[in-house]
Order: structure tokens, then sequence, then C-alpha cells
């Protein structure tokens, strides 16, 4: 259990912060570290070519714009070719997926909006759907990191989102650990879904991407946990440097989390410059699962480091989790809790 707090330390389990459709649609840019990702900063794996084979498709999608833009003998004679009006990367995590989609992000004219999936389903929560169409109709491309459907009204929403979006012009670009017509397997009944999983796949020309995590190229592959006097000390010392520290129960706050809509996390972590939690033990509740894989998600957008007690971070998810319809999403939790506990934040992110 967490003792009482150092002097200058906070705890995020008493932080209840409130986010409005506009201050969404202001942060559905990139997160920090891909702010300057460009197709030729990417470090393709020379032992997987699809990696390579992947910038050079992502690059001819590009070139539509590219054509499009007045002036120059080359654009007024060179048409692209007549392709999908969406794109979609598939593979595991740590292979570079998101750098590349912000690459493409950055190529793209604007207007144009980059979020993860969840992002944009609380869009539409808090403003309504007609409004959150109003808002991103304009946009020449969307961006939208690990596409998953966790649920029936997710898919529904979000294919009726993107075919509207589709029909005005708008061009998208998707990442994710699952193909387009496999999305909601092992989750949901997805075969009363099919139509619709199916009609937003056919928008979609899909580019394998095959690698290692990178995260876990020079790693053990476990998250570090300290013992609690030594997280003590090291968020005294922190804090007295001048730190932002957090220091939180893991258990309370699990419960906090329960009580804060996702799309209010990247709030909750705001100007946190380190986090620590005491006594991290095992979840056996998928929902409180999710939850932790939702926040994770963001500490590693906003490369805040972490310091762990208790069970290491990434042995935090039960054996029926990892064997289950959410494994992908678990692994790739596990993945970032390693490259978070252990200081393994590299500019080249997936």
């Amino acid at each position: 259990m967490a003792s009482e707090l150092a002097q200058g330390v906070l705890r995020l389990s008493d932080r209840t912060p409130t986010i409005t459709g506009a201050e969404i649609v202001a942060e559905l840019i990139p997160p920090p570290q891909f702010e300057h990702a460009t197709f030729e900063s990417y470090r393709p794996d020379t032992d997987f070519p699809t990696q390579a084979g992947a910038v050079e498709r992502l690059k001819e999608f590009a070139a539509v714009w590219r054509a499009q833009r007045p002036g120059g003998f080359f654009s007024r004679n060179r048409r692209p070719k007549l392709e999908l009006p969406g794109i979609y990367l598939d593979g595991g995590f740590g292979v570079g997926k998101t750098h590349l989609l912000a690459a493409l992000w950055h190529a793209a004219p604007g207007p144009k909006y980059f979020g993860t999936f969840i992002e944009y389903t609380a869009l539409v929560g808090a403003l309504g759907y007609a409004e959150t169409l109003v808002q991103l109709r304009s946009a020449k491309l969307i961006c939208i990191d690990e596409f998953e459907l966790d649920d029936p009204g997710d898919t529904m929403m979000m294919t009726r989102l993107l075919a509207d979006l589709i029909s005005t012009g708008t061009r998208v670009a998707a990442t994710s650990n699952t193909p387009p017509n496999s999305l909601g397997e092992g989750r949901f009944a997805a075969s009363d879904f099919l139509r619709e999983i199916q009609a937003m796949s056919a928008n979609f020309e899909t580019i394998r991407i095959d690698g290692l995590d990178y995260r876990r190229r020079d790693t053990g592959g476990s998250a570090v946990s300290v013992e609690d006097d030594a997280l003590a000390h090291m968020v005294t010392t922190l804090a007295g440097r001048g730190a932002s520290v957090t220091e939180d129960d893991f258990g309370a706050l699990m419960r906090h989390l329960a009580t804060v809509h996702p799309s209010k996390y990247i709030k909750i972590i705001n100007g946190v410059d380190v986090i620590a939690l005491n006594g991290v033990f095992l979840l056996t509740n998928q929902t409180d699962a999710l939850r932790l894989v939702a926040f994770i998600d963001r500490v590693y957008d906003a490369e805040i480091p972490i310091i762990a007690s208790g069970l290491p971070l990434s042995e935090a998810f039960d054996a029926e989790m990892l064997a289950g319809g959410y494994r992908k999403k678990y692994l790739r939790s596990q993945s970032r809790m390693v490259a978070l506990t252990t200081g393994e934040l590299p500019p080249h992110s997936e």
C-alpha cells in the first residue's frame, strides 16, 4: 500500500478531469515522439522486406496529394493510379506501424486528423454523431491508430462514420494488429455484424508488415519491479529535484480509472514527469485490464516513465486474458510496459 506522500508528490487518483469535444479535436495529432516522423526516418529491418515495401506503398498513396497540387510539369502529366480510399497497416506490435502512419499524416495536406480508435469514439460521445461528421468532413486524411472494435456498437458507428467521410472525398489510413475482415473475432458475435465489417474492409487495401517488436530486441522481456522502500526513495529524490512525480497505490488507481472515461486519461497524466505505482497485482477482471491497457497507451504516447513495486507491471494480465480475444491488445500493452519501466523509449516507436 502507498505510504504518506512525500512533499510535492501528487496522486493520479485525485485527478478528475473534464474534456470537451473541441479539446479532443485539437488533440487529434500524432503523439510527441512522432512529431517529426517521416518515411525517410523510418528504419526498416532488412530481414523483413515487407517493412521497406510498406514505405514505398505509402509513398505511392501520398503521391495522390502531390499530383493534386498545382504547378509543375510532372504534376500536369503524371496521373496517380486509381486506388481504394483507405489503406490498412496490418502487423504485430513494435514493427513501426504508428511511425509510418504519422509519416503519412505529415505528408498529407490539411485539414487532417490523427488519433487512436478510442479518441474517435470518444469524440462521437462528446459531440454526437452529426457534429462529429461536421468536424471531420473536410479532412483530406483521417488516421486511426490501433483500430480495435471492442463491441458491436463501436463496429456500427465507426463503419458508418468512415463510409460517410469517404463518400465526401476523405481518405483513411489505419493500423491494427488484426486484418480488417477479422475485427471483432473472439470478442463478440462477429457474424451478426459481418455485413458492416465487410463493408468497411472493402474500402481498404491491406498492407502486411512483418518483423520483431523493436522494444524487446534489447530487453529481457519483462517490466522492472522495485522494492517498496526503493520506490519511496526514488520518488522522494525525484520530487526533491523538482520533477513532477505522482505516487498511487495500484488498486486505488484502478478503482479511480473505472470512474473516468478513457478519453480523459490523457488529462489525468498531463504535466507529469514520472509515475510511481505501489503494489502492482494480478488483474482477474477483464474490464479492469482493458482500462489499464488504455491508460498505458496514453502514458506511452506521453513518454512518461513508470516506477512500480509489487508484481512486474507486464505480468498484471492473467493467463486466461492472454489466451482470449484481446490477446494482441494485451501483448502490445506488455511491450509498452517493458519500455516504460526500463527507460527504453527511443524516438523510433511503433
